[in-house]
C-alpha cells in the first residue's frame, strides 16, 4: 500500500546542481509499519531510496538518494522552491534517521511567579518558575514538528500521564510529554517512557494523532526542574542536537553559537526494569486507586 505525500521536491545531479523540480506526489511504499524508514524506495520514484531529513531555515527537507546514478532529491512538505538549498550533495547537512524530541506538548501549563501559562505562548526573557521554590529565566523556546509519515511510532507519540498519576495529585491535569523527557520523583530523572503502565501513565494511541505534532522545549541557562501542570520536570538538555528543531536558525541569530548544557547531578532512568521498586509501587498504588 502507498500513501501520497503531496509536496515540493528538487532533484540534483551528481555534481549537486539542481536539474528537475516541481510538485509530485511523493510516497512511500510504506509497507511494513506506515512510516519512512531508511532504506525504503519512494513510490512513484523507486529509483530512490529514503536516508534521512534535515531541518534548515524552519523547514524539514527529506533526502533520498540513487545509487544507481548517484543523484540525490530533496522533499520538504512546507518549503518552497526558493527555500530550498541552491547546491546540493550527499554529506552536506547531517541527517536525522531517529528523530529523538524531548519536549512538551502544546497545551502544557508550566508554572510562573504569577499563574500558569502553557508552553507554546512563553517567550524569550519570562521567568518561571523552579520546583525549590526558585525562579529561572527561559533562554529559547524551542519548537519540532515530526511528521507521522516519516517518524518511527515509538518517537512520533507521547506519553500522557493522567491526572494524579504520580501520587499526591501530581500532575493536576494530564500531562502529555515526549518518552525522552525526564520527571524527576524521588531524586530521579525517569523518562517518561520507562514510566508507562498502560492505564495511569499510557503511551498516546498512534491513530488519534494528526499528521503533524509540534513539541516544545524550555531552554533555560542551565539544566534545571520546573513545574509543568504541578509535576517536577527538566528542562532541555542537549542529548537531542537544536539543529533538529524547526527555529534553529533563530537560535544561531540570537547567540551566535550553541552552548553545551551541563546535566543536573541525577542519576537518569530510561528502562522500565531501572525504575525503583519503590516507585513502581507508588504508581501501582495510584493506578488501583
Amino acid at each position: 500500500m502507498a500513501v501520497d505525500y503531496n509536496a515540493t521536491f528538487q532533484d540534483y545531479d551528481p555534481a549537486g546542481d539542481a536539474t528537475t523540480n516541481g510538485n509530485a506526489d511523493f510516497g512511500g511504499t510504506m509497507i511494513d509499519d506506515g512510516f519512512w524508514n531508511v532504506g525504503e524506495p519512494a513510490y512513484g520514484y523507486s529509483q530512490y531510496d529514503y536516508e534521512g531529513y534535515f531541518v534548515s531555515g524552519g523547514h524539514t527537507f527529506l533526502v533520498f538518494y540513487s545509487a544507481s546514478t548517484s543523484q540525490p532529491a530533496l522533499l520538504s512538505p512546507s518549503a518552497t522552491l526558493a527555500e530550498f538549498p541552491s547546491t546540493f550533495q550527499m554529506g552536506d547537512f547531517a541527517l536525522t534517521t531517529d528523530p529523538l524530541p524531548v519536549c512538551f506538548a502544546a497545551g502544557s501549563m508550566i508554572a510562573t511567579p504569577e499563574a500558569e501559562r502553557a508552553v507554546e505562548t512563553l517567550s524569550i526573557g519570562d521567568v518561571i518558575r523552579t520546583a525549590d521554590g526558585g525562579t529561572t529565566m527561559v533562554k529559547w523556546i524551542g519548537r519540532q514538528t515530526m511528521h507521522k509519515r516519516f517518524t518511527p511510532a515509538e518517537r512520533f507519540a507521547p506519553v500522557r500521564v493522567h491526572s494524579g498519576a504520580l501520587g499526591n495529585g501530581l500532575p493536576h491535569t494530564d500531562l502529555v510529554l515526549t518518552a525522552d523527557h525526564a520527571l524527576v520523583l524521588d531524586g530521579l530523572a525517569i523518562n517518561a517512557g520507562a514510566l508507562v503502565n498502560g492505564t495511569t501513565i499510557t503511551v498516546e494511541p498512534i491513530g488519534t494523532l494528526p499528521e503533524r505534532v509540534t513539541y516544545y522545549h524550555i531552554e533555560t541557562e542551565g539544566h534545571e526542574i520546573i513545574l509543568a501542570n504541578g509535576a517536577a520536570a527538566e528542562t532541555y538538555v542537549d542529548y537531542v542536537q537544536r539543529r533538529a528543531f524547526d527555529n534553529y536558525a533563530e537560535y544561531l541569530d540570537l547567540y551566535g553559537e550553541e552552548p553545551a548544557i551541563v546535566e543536573m547531578p541525577l542519576p537518569r532512568v530510561s528502562a522500565p526494569r531501572l525504575v525503583p521498586s519503590a516507585i513502581r509501587a507508588r504508581l501501582m498504588r495510584e493506578r488501583a486507586a
